[in-house]
C-alpha cells in the first residue's frame, strides 16, 4: 500500500480541540472479547478511529500497554524477579505497537514505531527530535517499551512522552467511559466524575493512572482525559468537544 500523509481537513470537517495529542491505550483493550492476546478486529477498529483523527490534522502519538500479553507486576507477584518481569512487559508493548502499526498502515496512515529499548531490526530507537519531525510530517508515532526502565508503568511512559513531545492533552482510552468512585464493573452504585483535579485523584487514590504519571502531568499542566475507546466514535466525540469522559486538570470541579 502506498502511504500518503493526511491532507488538510476540509472546511466542513469537525474541529479538534487539541492540536497535539498523546493517546494511551491499555493492552487489555486490544484483547477485545478474547481472554488473552491480540484480537485483530479490535486493533483494526482502534486504527480506524485513529485514522479519522489524523484526517483532522491532529498530530497524534500513541503509547500501548502490554497487559494483554504480559504484565510485569503480575509476573513479580508470581515469584519472578521484578526487573525481569518488567522487561518482558516492555517487550509485550513492542508486539502491540507493531500490530497497531500494521493496522494503521492498512488504513493509509503513515506511522513510525519508536522503542525505548533499541532493536534496530524491528523499529526506530526513541529520539525526541526525530519523533517531533515525524509528527510535523503527519505521521503517527507509536512509543513502545515504556520508559526502557523497570519499575515504571506504561502510564508513566505515556506521561513522560506527553511532556517531552509538548502534547496539549493526554487521552487514556480504556474499557470504561471515565473515572468512577469505584470499579463500575463490580459496584453498580459507582458514580462517574465529569471533572477532577490532579490532587483529588492523588488524595482519593483513584485508580486512573499511577501517582508518578499524575504528578508529571500536574507539573507540566497537561490535562488528562479518560474515556472508553471501546465505544465506536468515542475518540472523535471527545476530541471535538462531545462524548462521555472525565477530565483531570488543575482547576477545581465546576458547580452543577
Amino acid at each position: 500500500m502506498t502511504l500518503v500523509s493526511p491532507a488538510a481537513p476540509s472546511p466542513g470537517a469537525p474541529r479538534s480541540r487539541y492540536k497535539k495529542v498523546l493517546l494511551k491505550v491499555s493492552g487489555e483493550v486490544l484483547m477485545g472479547d478474547t481472554p488473552y492476546g491480540i484480537d485483530m478486529n479490535t486493533v483494526d477498529a482502534v486504527a480506524r478511529e485513529v485514522a479519522e483523527i489524523v484526517a483532522l490534522g491532529v498530530e497524534l502519538c500513541l503509547v500501548i500497554g502490554g497487559g494483554n500479553i504480559f504484565r510485569g507486576l503480575s509476573g513479580a507477584a508470581k515469584g519472578m524477579e521484578r526487573a525481569s518481569a518488567d522487561y518482558m512487559g516492555m517487550l509485550a508493548t513492542v508486539m502491540n505497537a507493531l500490530a497497531v502499526q500494521n493496522a494503521l498502515e492498512r488504513h493509509g496512515v503513515e506511522t513510525r514505531v519508536q522503542s525505548a529499548i533499541p532493536m534496530a531490526s524491528v523499529c526506530e530507537p526513541y529520539i525526541r527530535r526525530r519523533a517531533l519531525r515525524h509528527l510535523e510530517k503527519g505521521r503517527v508515532v507509536i512509543f513502545a517499551a515504556g520508559t526502557g526502565n523497570p519499575f515504571f508503568t506504561t502510564d508513566t511512559a505515556a506521561a513522560l512522552r506527553a511532556a517531552e513531545i509538548g502534547c496539549d492533552v493526554l487521552m487514556k482510552g480504556t474499557s470504561v467511559d471515565g473515572v468512577y468512585t469505584a470499579d463500575p464493573k463490580r459496584d453498580p452504585n459507582a458514580v462517574r466524575y465529569d471533572r477532577l483535579t490532579y490532587l483529588e485523584v492523588l488524595a482519593q487514590d483513584l485508580k486512573v493512572m499511577d501517582a508518578s504519571a499524575i504528578s508529571l502531568m500536574r507539573e507540566n499542566g497537561i490535562p488528562i482525559i479518560v474515556f472508553s475507546i471501546r465505544r465506536p466514535g468515542a475518540l472523535m466525540d471527545v476530541l471535538t468537544g462531545d462524548g462521555v469522559h472525565t477530565v483531570i486538570t488543575e482547576q477545581p470541579p465546576t458547580a452543577t
